[in-house]
């Protein structure tokens, strides 16, 4: 898994001034309309076709039966001309905002669409729901403001949309976006993109070649007096889903609760269900590995996962050698997510992309998701433009041709878990050379240093009776320390560890009070070259 990073949906400069286009069209007749439904109010902004009935039942019947038949990719404009809409391209196809789907109502539920390109090569179709009836978005080019120049129009109409956002009350910016496969992100709480969620995860880092399932359609119900309800049909070689996505926003952070039905066409080796996606450069645990000037670049700095027995574990992500991939053990798991921590300015000096402002994304599972394991893969990357993260909770047992599986979670993007951690949780993770400072550094030696911060820390001295509990497998610790600092009201825990270069080494720390854990387990390796 190396996806691109596309061009942040909602950066491009809004286009104002233009005409109005694509009034709706008359429905010829309603098929299969309930008898006594009253008139639906349509928007008017963009074509619209006849109206159909629509339930999520009847989506999963529909993902059931598709499922049941051989895959057949969409149908769509000649691959090498969608192709040649590249990235700068793409960017510069803006979608007229006076087409806005809504764009006429107050609140922050107006729809804008994207065209196809290189970044979403395939045509999703694109429906609005009323009650129990909805009718499909028409594809036309007059949607968008095209350059001249631009690739797009050799297809004229026989292109499609790529994709859609919803826009924030402003209209000036977006805060929620699907483009490309099965990606989605949110741009909540900060206004500011940054990792991707995705559908589904299939043969992530295994020996078999990954396998990307699109959202083929979706279906958008804007309901006033509900969340914003969208509904997706999933499809590709492997399997075929359908998605209820309900969308519920406040000041500090957006709530996705999802009901998803796979079928699977064929087994899947590493099947990666409500998988997140995203970038990690360098930070506080690696010298700069380029000539950059900023201190770190990251979307993400950790794997935060709360275990079925209570436990909770902080992993520290970073930029390996190699293609790694760790798997965390477990029983019915209350909750995982790729978090960005480290909320300081500072720490970036980057005031054009604002990685400090990147959203945090957690899964909540709803109901027991039995046994299985979160996983983490990890990919080498030089750069800040694809993303090189994943993490995904993969079931103990395989699926086999035929199967289906059901399931819920709740995803929340803001800035931190939504269920607080309640121990002193890890906000910094530094190595460095082994060894006191003035004595020869000892051959293998690594010095690690871990900052714990919240909790009940803060009021305890030396003279508490706290404890480290630090071990290296395989490996050997030494000089482990722990003690509250001088400032910012912080608990470090320094040790050494020895390494064999030819091992990777796995480290697992947390502070104790008699038999009192006082903070999340802090789990890292450090790999072997």
């Amino acid at each position: 898994m190396r996806a691109p990073k596309t061009q942040a949906p909602g950066r491009r400069t809004v286009l104002g001034g233009l005409a109005v286009i694509g009034a709706s069209v008359a429905a010829p007749g309603v098929q299969g309309a309930p008898a006594g439904a009253s008139a639906p109010a349509w928007p008017t902004q963009v074509p619209l076709g006849p109206a159909r009935a629509f339930s999520f039942e009847g989506l999963k019947r529909r993902a059931a039966a598709l499922a049941s038949r051989p895959y057949a990719p969409p149908a769509g404009p000649p691959a090498d001309v969608v192709r040649a809409v590249d990235y700068d391209a793409f960017g510069r196809i803006a979608y007229r905002p006076s087409a806005t789907l809504w764009g006429d109502a107050p609140g922050d539920r107006g729809v804008r669409f994207f065209t196809m390109g290189r970044p979403a090569p395939l045509p999703v179709a694109m429906h609005v729901v009323d009650g129990a009836l909805s009718r499909e978005v028409i594809y036309s080019p007059d949607l968008f403001d095209i350059p001249a120049d631009s690739p797009l129009r050799r297809l004229g109409a026989a292109a499609g949309f790529g994709g859609f956002r919803i826009m924030n009350a402003d209209h000036a910016t977006d805060w929620l976006a699907f483009l490309g496969a099965s990606y989605f992100r949110s741009a909540d709480p900060f206004n500011q993109y940054g990792l991707s969620a995705r559908g589904l995860a299939i043969d992530t880092a295994s020996p078999r070649p990954e396998s990307f399932p699109t959202f083929t359609a979706f279906w958008i119900d804007r309901n006033p007096e509900g969340p914003l309800t969208l509904y997706a049909l999933l499809d590709g070689p492997d399997a075929c889903g359908a998605f209820r996505i309900e969308n519920t926003r406040s000041s500090t952070r957006l709530v996705q609760d999802i009901s998803v039905q796979l079928h699977f066409r064929r087994s899947v080796e590493r099947l990666g269900l409500a998988p997140l996606t995203s970038m990690y450069w360098y930070g506080q645990d690696q010298r700069t590995p380029a000539d950059d000037w900023r201190p770190q670049i990251h979307d993400s700095d950790g794997l935060a996962i709360w275990t079925g027995a209570g436990e909770r574990i902080w992993r520290p992500l970073g930029d390996p050698p190699r293609v790694i991939t760790s798997a965390f053990a477990d029983q019915g798991v209350r909750g995982f997510g790729l978090m960005q921590r480290d909320r300081n300015f500072a720490d970036y000096q980057d005031d054009g992309v604002f990685y400090e402002k990147r959203p945090s994304a957690w899964v909540e599972p709803i109901g027991d998701w039995g046994k299985g394991s979160v996983q983490l893969v990890e990919i080498p990357t030089d750069g800040e433009t694809e993303d090189n993260i994943v993490a995904f909770w993969t079931p103990a047992r395989p699926v086999t041709p035929g199967e289906s599986l059901a399931l819920r979670y709740r995803l929340t993007w803001a800035a931190e878990e939504p269920n607080p951690v309640g121990t002193a949780r890890v906000v910094a993770t530094r190595s460095g050379r082994g060894g006191r400072p003035g004595q020869d550094v000892p051959a293998g030696r690594r010095k690690v240093v871990v900052d714990f911060e919240g909790g009940d820390l803060a009021q305890l001295t030396r003279a508490s009776g706290v404890e480290a509990v630090v071990s290296a497998d395989p490996g050997e610790v030494f000089d482990v320390a722990c003690y509250p600092l001088a400032v910012d009201r912080r608990w470090r825990l320094m040790f050494d560890v020895q390494v064999d270069p030819a091992r990777t080494v796995e480290l697992r720390a947390f502070l104790r009070r008699g038999t009192q854990a006082l903070t999340e387990t802090w789990q890292d390796q450090i790999t072997a070259a």
